[in-house]
């Protein structure tokens, strides 16, 4: 049956996203709620004797992404993002000049920022299921007592119909199980894109490593890939909420095909996505007011933009240096070599007695120049590497703070006109009260995520930055 409604707020329909503006005050028919409409907040208007309303609600409504059905799935996802190589990757920009989270994959995953600021006002989830602890550094998240790890190896070459259509299929295997699930790049692309619709609003999930449509079946381009797809998956297990999500543990423990295609059905069909995530959440023991909040969300903007700089500049001085390391260094050297030796060999043509002492030691200075012309070249594989392999993943997690805080700021600028909203009888005092409550929740889950992002931060780039300077320090006493 329809539903009469009247709108709450203005809403700006987002271009190609098949989205409907409309403006406050109007009254809509509401025939259908359909998968691919963004979030939509309405009054809803009983056609009944009784004169009470129902409250604003927010009715999430994922956008639909990829098939309801297995077979609709196109075999064909690793078409190109780009075919340069896969040292090191560039992000995607939309039109402002803000990375667009996955670009350019299915562009119905960008959240949309206009209706975020609405949902705020409506009725959360009281089953919480996020549960951040106060710690010695403010809210942490509530971690599993076991860690979750999983090992991505085993790459096979697989084919259908007839041999058109070949695929790679990558043999995941969790530690809390111990048993293997099979996976092909799709359905990484499609795990990724399910949980930057649930958890997009609170926790940063970097994108995947590029699809490529040029050498996806050449060794060193597989070895790489499960490289980084065993990096991607790193980052999700240690994530308390993202490891413990039943969609990530689909991903890792289905027992078969039904299951599988029963449980991505299930995940597509799953309403708490979004800013409803926040729902899920328990409130913190004190009240946390709108002016904290809103210095904790421009604190962590200034540190997470610094630090993406830093990490840009970083990757871009690797790049320079590895392209030396691997071209005019070890050419420089070569050229080196190969010259002491020519002049080793005009010596020898003297005929003065004695001679050989010193063709000799000249032939070997010039066969170790090569020799070390051959180090440099090799060196980037075995420190470098890791190195740029890290600041590559912070670039990927520090490209989505944007749109979370983007989620904060709308969310506390809503909240700061509650006064207005009240004074005009748009909302009551006690829905205003709840909305700047809601805000407490959003910065204590916020807090405990800068958190969790500080100590994987320090813990990973102490790690590299160890290794890196070990693999230095040998490489010296290699040369000398």
């Amino acid at each position: 049956c329809t539903t009469k409604a009247k709108v709450l707020y203005d809403f700006t329909a987002e271009p190609g996203n098949n989205e409907l503006t409309v403006k406050e005050g109007e009254l809509i028919t509401i025939v259908n709620w359909v998968r691919n409409f963004h979030v939509l907040t309405v009054k809803l208007i009983r056609a009944s004797s009784q004169p009470s309303d129902l409250e604003a609600r927010f009715h999430a409504v994922a956008s639909h992404i990829g098939a309801t059905d297995e077979d609709e799935w196109d075999d064909d996802w690793d078409e190109p993002r780009n075919s340069s190589n896969i040292l090191p990757r560039q992000e995607s920009e939309s039109s402002e000049g803000g990375l667009v989270r996955g670009a350019p994959r299915n562009n119905s995953v960008k959240m949309s920022l206009n209706s975020t600021a609405i949902q705020i006002s409506g009725l959360m989830l009281t089953n919480a299921v996020l549960l951040p602890q106060k710690g010695q550094v403010g809210a942490v998240w509530n971690y599993p007592n076991s860690s979750l790890s999983c090992v991505v190896a085993d790459p096979k070459k697989g084919s259908k119909l007839y041999g058109l259509k070949s695929y790679i299929e990558y043999q995941v295997t969790p530690n809390s199980t111990n048993r293997s699930v099979n996976h092909r790049y799709k359905h990484f692309d499609w795990l990724y894109e399910r949980l930057l619709v649930k958890f997009g609003s609170a926790i940063p999930i970097p994108s995947l490593p590029d699809k490529q449509v040029t050498g996806r079946f050449e060794e060193e381009f597989i070895k790489m890939r499960m490289e980084r797809l065993q990096g991607w998956m790193n980052r999700m297990c240690h994530h308390p909420v993202v490891s413990t999500s039943d969609l990530f543990q689909l991903f890792l423990t289905y027992r078969d095909e039904k299951e599988w295609k029963l449980g991505k059905r299930k995940a597509e069909k799953d309403d708490v996505v979004g800013v409803m995530i926040f729902g899920t959440v328990e409130p913190p023991a004190e009240d946390i007011d709108l002016l904290e909040a809103e210095q904790k969300v421009e604190s962590i903007s200034k540190f997470t933009k610094s630090m993406d700089d830093g990490v840009k500049e970083l990757l871009n001085v690797g790049q320079e240096h590895w392209k030396r390391c691997t071209g005019a260094l070890p050419k420089e050297y070569q050229k080196i070599g190969k010259a002491l030796q020519n002049l080793s060999q005009v010596f020898t043509t003297s005929g003065y007695e004695g001679e050989a002492i010193l063709t000799d030691a000249l032939t070997e200075a010039g066969k170790t120049y090569e020799e070390i012309a051959n180090l440099f070249e090799e060196q980037p594989k075995k420190d470098l590497h890791y190195l740029m392999e890290t600041n590559q993943e912070y670039k990927g997690l520090l490209g989505c703070f944007p749109d979370i805080i983007g989620v904060h700021k709308s969310a506390i600028e809503k909240a700061k006109e509650g006064d207005k909203l009240v004074a005009l009888n748009k909302i009551t005092t006690q829905e205003k009260s709840t909305m700047v409550n809601r805000i407490g929740t959003m910065s204590y889950a916020f807090q405990a995520e800068m958190n969790h992002f500080h100590s994987n931060r320090i813990y990973d780039f102490n790690t590299v930055m160890h290794y890196y300077l070990q693999q230095q320090v040998e490489f010296y006493d290699t040369v000398r």
